[in-house]
């Protein structure tokens, strides 16, 4: 099926973990032509929003602005026949607070799409070389996070996840990380001795990469 862009639409655009050639093939044709290209600049690279190649395009960086004032450029540009690229880190489905741009948007009109993107989960995988369903061992991933501002479900804490035994993958956590560990170990299927790493800024210049059992993951970061 071929994808034709249309005028007067969102386009939400997942940048991937860092690295400008991480994009997908969609996204950055999207990025190119787009009349608005609205990035969240504290978290993907400026070379990424500096893909817009359309003459007179606005590249707007968002860190400094609020929803409504995210939301009501996109809805002004889009009505106004502009196509708007919204680019954010990973996936847009993950982590990307963009279920409230997407809903303020809708009670607008305003027709949106998403442009899937390699979340830094997968992206850290293949860094570390990895695979993580593994026949024998594991066939399931859980993606999560340790609460913090966010709050999380009690029914999704940790050491509730941790008795599964699957590969495991916390996003914004690190700042927790002895009581990561000390969780994960008591929900009773992780030993001491598995594997685990920490991976920060996946795919950027200033990647770092740790390694290490569970039990020593948290004096290595």
């Amino acid at each position: 099926m071929t994808f034709v862009p249309t005028a007067g639409t969102v386009y939400f655009i997942g940048a991937g973990p860092g690295a400008p050639d991480l994009i997908t093939v969609r996204g950055r044709a999207l990025i190119e032509q787009a009349d608005l290209v609205l990035y969240a600049d504290s978290l993907v690279q400026a070379s990424v929003a500096g893909l817009a190649r359309k003459p007179g395009a606005r590249i707007v960086g968002s860190s400094d602005l609020h929803l409504a004032q995210i939301v009501d450029l996109m809805a002004e540009a889009a009505q106004g026949g502009a196509m708007v690229a919204r680019v954010h880190t990973g996936d847009p489905a993950l982590y990307g607070a963009t279920h409230e741009q997407m809903r303020l948007l809708a009670a607008q009109g305003v027709p949106y799409v998403v442009v899937p993107g390699v979340t830094a989960a997968f992206a850290a995988a293949a860094r570390l070389g990895v695979e993580l369903t593994v026949p024998e061992l594991t066939q399931t991933i859980i993606l999560s996070r340790a609460a913090g501002r966010t709050p999380v479900p009690a029914r999704e804490a940790l050491r509730g996840l941790a008795a599964h035994g699957a590969s495991l993958a916390l996003y914004l956590s690190v700042d927790q990380i002895e009581q990561v560990v000390a969780e994960l170990l008591a929900g009773g299927s992780y030993s001491a001795e598995t594997p685990a790493a920490v991976v920060y800024r996946v795919s950027w210049p200033d990647e770092q990469v740790i390694t290490g059992s569970l039990a020593e993951i948290a004096a290595a970061v």
